[in-house]
């Protein structure tokens, strides 16, 4: 992980504003402590170099011992993280940095539960651009430790013509999607071109005006497999529109190469992780 230290710096500034008051106020600044980050649940790591850089951010005389490593899958009880230093620093620095552990491994966690209900399946698992403003390569990576595929990483790496694009080009003949694909082709020789079908009869279109991606929107079961049928490995597909825990297998299972899933950045629960203060020898 490439640790963003303006991002941290931001969340601390907005934390810690004109000063810690509670800590001032009570904590004298002699005092030490050593102090364990814990996972409360089974969850999958993301995040602990985030929360190492808060922590030395605060106070470069923090020692932190890592315990655990992004991607690990780390059982209820385990430690993360351990530091020992200025007890005042650590407290100050605790929020944040517990912050960025417990939505990152939250949306790693909840990746991985994905990507096990697709086991055995060609189907693999991919974020989306569904995410928090600001935090999007953060999420993507925690996407990634969990096990899932990044997609793109915005609007400029990849063509994806969606069903605005085609309503825009209604009129143009052949159809939308062939005029789409050779004006995406004409324009960005080197990206590859994604397609939205909303039908079987968009998805032959696609494959017709020899898209890389087919992305076969809130079809039902039935038609995914119609479509898997149809393209037949001559463009790689994807599903995608309200995909669960529930659902997924069964998608995965109509042969398709990806499943998008917008719930792993946006919907993640943040798993729970304490900091506790130890009794200094």
């Amino acid at each position: 992980m490439n640790v963003d230290l303006e991002l941290v710096r931001r969340a601390l500034a907005e934390d810690i504003g004109t000063g810690d008051v509670t800590t001032l106020a009570t904590v004298p600044a002699h005092a030490t402590a050593q102090a364990l980050m814990v996972a409360r649940e089974p969850l999958v790591v993301c995040g602990l170099p985030l929360a190492e850089a808060v922590f030395k951010e605060v106070s470069a005389q923090i020692e932190i011992e890592r315990q655990a490593q992004d991607g690990q899958r780390a059982p209820k009880g385990q430690t993360l993280l351990r530091l020992r230093g200025p007890a005042g620093a650590i407290l100050t620095a605790e929020r944040v940095a517990l912050n960025f552990v417990q939505r990152l491994s939250g949306v790693a966690t909840l990746a991985a539960r994905f990507v096990e209900a697709v086991a055995g399946t060609r189907a693999r698992i991919l974020d989306t651009r569904k995410t928090t403003p600001g935090l999007r390569p953060l999420e993507k990576y925690a996407v990634a430790c969990g096990g899932g595929t990044n997609h793109r990483a915005g609007l400029f790496d990849r063509v994806l013509i969606k069903d605005n694009h085609l309503a825009a080009l209604r009129n143009e003949p052949p159809n939308a999607i062939e005029a789409a694909v050779r004006r995406a082709r004409e324009k960005y020789p080197k990206l590859e071109v994604e397609v939205e079908a909303d039908t079987l009869e968009q998805a032959e279109q696609a494959l017709l005006a020899k898209a890389d991606v087919i992305l076969l929107d809130n079809m039902s079961h039935e038609d995914l497999r119609a479509a898997v049928w149809l393209v037949n490995g001559r463009a790689r597909t994807e599903a995608s529109g309200g995909v669960t825990l529930a659902t997924v297998r069964a998608i995965a299972e109509t042969g398709v190469d990806f499943i998008s899933v917008g719930a792993l950045t946006h919907s993640a629960r943040a798993v729970d992780v304490a900091l506790d203060f130890e009794t200094l020898p």
